[in-house]
């Protein structure tokens, strides 16, 4: 059992940054993927980043590729999304989740569904202000 908690949302400007943690406690760290996805009111929840096993890749969606960067310390149990530019569109609950499942689906596109991701944490509310 894997267990995950966000910190780090707050209200912030629009341009402004934020730092977002997920400390996972409960089995083997690098053993798994780690996304970060988002739910703004009344939208579905949408893939933000993820980056594998050992954190040498990472991927994006188009809503936040060139602003948001999303990093993880294998030895500290914990994955960060540093948000650049942050504009109003991004006011949205922030969740990391955990991917357990086979590599090959994970990178065959299987890192964008949420639906294959096993180990949610509850969230972090971020709001940006225009």
């Amino acid at each position: 059992q894997v267990h995950l908690a966000e910190s780090g949302g707050g209200l912030v400007q629009a341009g402004g940054s934020l730092r977002l943690s997920c400390a996972a406690s409960g089995g083997t760290f690098s053993s798994y993927a780690l996304a970060w996805f988002r739910q703004a009111p009344g939208k579905e929840r949408e893939f933000a980043a993820t980056i594998g096993w050992n954190g040498d890749n990472t991927l994006y969606g188009d809503s936040v590729k060139g602003r948001f960067t999303i990093s993880r310390d294998n030895a500290k149990n914990t994955v960060y999304l540093q948000m650049n530019s942050l504009k109003p569109e991004d006011t949205a609950v922030y969740y990391c989740a955990a991917y357990v499942g086979s590599m090959g689906l994970y990178y065959s596109g299987r890192y964008y569904s949420q639906h294959a991701y096993t180990y949610w944490g509850q969230g972090t509310q971020v709001t940006v202000s225009s």
